[in-house]
């Protein structure tokens, strides 16, 4: 397992094939698991991805003050010098996505195409899930996992989550589950009340190859908000995932469709990709 060091803290990543890089961030609670699960690439592309701060193999936590979606975005062109890499696609899945939207921002010069999956922040937080994620995060402050899930089963947050989606419901229980959940719940804290930007009309200055992918029936990532990004990032393309609810299986299946052809339709000819 490759790590790198970087503010005192050791990052975990993984690192597969060669050619144009991708690096493709996973969501709140994740690892680097979810995104090289999601999408496997072609030749020609190099697919990256690294655990956040409070997340997954990176240790130590850290300054829990650093545990926002900017720090993130930080840590992601840390990686990139580490590796020699000076611009990639850049890309994720819910927080994942809101680390990709900010590094896009901050970071354009290093930045080739974007590629935002399932995102669950516009401007500022999302209020229903800093709720969800803060209520969690006492629930397991104040009773531990096993205990705490057991509460939170009986919460209307959850009981309400599951009536729209069930998949949805079961990513909340998720966060109950791993295996660091209680030394990491600060993670919980800091990005849920957190955003990628606070002005949607920051998106206008977006100037590269856009890919924004959504599904219905998701109450934690709203199938309107793709719809926005997409509207507002002057050369966005809108694509509408199976929601996992109906078809996990469809579901990952167009995840690989629709970014490999995003991939290869906007960077086949870059380096040594090949379609």
């Amino acid at each position: 397992m490759p790590f790198f060091n970087n503010d005192g803290l050791n990052f975990h990543y993984r690192d597969i094939g060669e050619g144009v890089p991708f690096f493709f961030q996973h969501g709140l609670g994740g690892d680097v698991n979810q995104p090289t699960g999601l999408f496997k690439p072609r030749t020609g592309f190099r697919l990256l991805s690294f655990d956040c701060r409070g997340h997954g193999e990176t240790r130590p936590l850290g300054n829990v003050e650093k545990i926002r979606i900017a720090v993130f975005a930080d840590d992601l062109a840390a990686l990139m010098d580490s590796l020699s890499i000076s611009r990639a696609v850049i890309g994720g899945i819910s927080m994942g996505a809101a680390v990709a939207l900010n590094f896009t921002l901050r970071y354009s010069k290093r930045v080739l195409g974007l590629i935002l999956s399932r995102p669950a922040w516009l401007i500022g937080p999302m209020l229903r899930n800093a709720e969800i994620y803060l209520h969690i995060a006492q629930l397991i402050r104040q009773h531990g996992q096993e205990r705490g899930l057991e509460l939170f089963k009986q919460s209307e947050y959850y009981i309400e989550t599951l009536r729209q989606s069930p998949a949805a419901a079961n990513s909340l229980i998720g966060q109950f589950e791993t295996l660091r959940a209680s030394e990491t719940v600060a993670r919980l804290e800091g990005i849920s009340s957190d955003a990628p930007v606070y002005d949607l009309r920051e998106l206008a200055a977006i100037a590269v190859p856009t890919l924004v992918l959504a599904n219905r029936r998701d109450p934690i990532h709203p199938f309107d908000y793709g719809e926005v990004l997409a509207r507002e990032i002057p050369k966005a393309e809108f694509k509408e995932l199976t929601s996992k609810s109906v078809s996990q299986e469809r579901h990952e299946a167009e995840i690989q469709k629709f970014i490999e052809s995003f991939l290869c339709g906007h960077f086949c000819r870059a380096r040594s990709a090949t379609c």
